[in-house]
C-alpha cells in the first residue's frame, strides 16, 4: 500500500492574514512539501497540472526533475497529465526522460482536467474530450512500447518510422494511472490496458466512485489482466490534523468557508459527512481512511490533498509531520493485515523497486 500526498498548486489567500503567497513563494513551497513527504517516510508525491490562474504547476516535468535530484525515495508523479491538451509524443519524450533522471521513481495520471478554456488554449475543441483522451493515450502506449512507430489518426499528423527518445528505463515504461471523477469510458480505458485507476473521489459521495470502481474491476477482469480484486485502485482524500479535534476544526473552518473549491457552500460539518474529508485527530484520520477499504475493496494507493486554501507552508508541514508519524504507520499496519494474498501491491518501477532493496 502506497501512502502520499497529491497537490494541485493554487495560489490562495490565506483568510486569516489576507496575505497571499507570490508564485515564487507557492512553487519553492511545493518543493519544500516534497521535500517533507520523503523525510516523513510517505511514499508519493503528486502534482497536477494547470495553466490558467490561480495555479502555478503548468509544467509537471520540470518541477518533478528538480525534486528528483534532491530526494531518493519518493516516487513522483502527477494528479493530473493533461492527455487531452498534450502531445502524446512529447509525453513519451518527457516522462521517459524523467524516467531515467530518478532512476525509475516516476509514474502519471492521466486526466481530462477541469478547466474547459485550456482545450482552445492547445487548439483541441473540449466537445472531443473523450475521443481525445482516447486516442492520444492509444499512441502514447504504443510509443513507450515499440521502438519504431507507423501512426495515424484524427487528432494530429501522421508518424511514420517514428522513435521516441529516450526510451524507457530498462524497457518499462512509466505506470500510468487514469484518473476520473464522472467519466465511465475512462474507467473502460483503464481496464483496457491493465493500467491503474485513480478516483480522486475527494468532492463527491462514495456511492459515485463505487459505481466506477466496479466497473473498473469487472473490466479489468474481462480483459485477462487478472481478477477484479487484483485491479490497481487509487483514491483521493483530504485531511487537516491536530492533536484533538477541536483544535482542528477551529482552525481549519476559515480555510475550508473561503476555499475558492467548496467555500461558500456546504457547512464544514455537511462536507465532512459527506466526502472523504476529515478535520480532526489523528485516529479519526486513521478510521475514515480505514473504511474506505469497506467501500471500495483493498486497494494500492492512498493520496492526500494537504496544502490547499491558502494554508501556510508551515502548517502544512506540520500536517505531514503528523501523517507521517502518527497516521500513515497505523494505516500501513491495518491494511497489510487486511489484504488477501493475490492482491498486489503499489506499482514500483523495477530500477526503484532494486534501488529501495539494496538501501535497505
Amino acid at each position: 500500500m502506497q501512502f502520499g500526498i497529491f497537490t494541485v498548486g493554487d495560489v490562495t489567500p490565506d483568510p486569516t492574514t489576507g496575505r497571499t503567497p507570490t508564485e515564487h513563494e507557492r512553487i519553492k513551497a511545493m518543493v519544500a512539501i516534497a521535500r517533507k513527504a520523503e523525510e516523513v517516510g510517505l511514499d508519493v508525491f503528486a502534482t497536477g497540472e494547470h495553466h490558467n490562474p490561480p495555479f502555478v504547476p503548468s509544467s509537471p516535468t520540470t518541477m518533478l526533475g528538480y525534486i528528483a535530484a534532491t530526494t531518493e525515495r519518493l516516487i513522483l508523479s502527477t494528479s493530473t497529465t493533461l492527455i487531452t491538451t498534450n502531445d502524446p509524443v512529447k509525453i513519451a519524450e518527457d516522462f521517459a526522460m524523467l524516467q531515467h533522471l530518478a532512476d525509475g521513481r516516476v509514474d502519471l495520471m492521466m486526466g481530462r482536467g477541469n478547466t474547459g478554456p485550456v482545450y482552445p488554449w492547445f487548439g483541441e475543441d473540449i466537445r472531443q474530450g473523450i475521443p481525445l483522451a482516447i486516442e492520444k493515450y492509444a499512441l502514447l502506449h504504443k510509443l513507450w512500447r515499440e521502438d519504431v512507430v507507423d501512426w495515424e489518426g484524427k487528432f494530429r499528423t501522421p508518424l511514420q518510422g517514428f522513435t521516441s527518445t529516450p526510451r524507457p528505463l530498462d524497457g518499462t515504461p512509466p505506470f500510468v494511472w487514469h484518473g476520473s471523477i464522472r467519466s465511465p469510458e475512462i474507467a473502460e480505458q483503464a481496464a483496457y490496458y491493465g493500467d491503474g485507476f485513480f478516483a480522486n473521489n475527494i468532492f463527491w459521495p462514495k456511492e459515485h466512485f463505487q459505481k466506477l470502481i466496479r466497473l473498473y474491476r469487472k473490466r479489468y477482469a474481462h480483459y485477462g489482466h487478472g481478477t477484479p480484486e487484483q485491479a490497481i485502485v487509487g483514491l483521493g482524500g483530504q485531511a487537516f490534523i491536530r492533536k484533538n479535534s477541536q483544535d482542528a476544526v477551529r482552525e481549519f473552518r476559515p480555510y475550508f468557508d473561503n476555499a475558492p473549491v467548496y467555500g461558500h457552500g456546504p457547512s464544514l460539518e455537511e462536507f465532512t459527512e459527506q466526502t472523504p474529508l476529515v478535520v480532526g485527530s489523528p485516529q479519526e484520520v486513521i478510521e475514515k481512511t480505514l473504511a474506505f477499504r469497506d467501500a471500495f475493496g483493498d486497494y494500492q494507493r492512498q493520496l492526500f490533498l494537504m496544502d490547499h486554501a491558502g494554508l501556510p507552508l508551515k502548517t502544512v508541514l506540520e500536517q505531514l509531520d503528523l501523517l507521517g508519524e502518527e497516521v500513515v504507520p497505523v494505516l500501513r499496519k491495518e491494511f497489510a493485515a487486511l489484504r488477501p494474498a493475490g492482491v498486489p501491491d503499489g506499482p514500483v518501477h523495477p530500477a526503484a523497486a532494486t534501488s529501495v532493496k539494496e538501501e535497505v
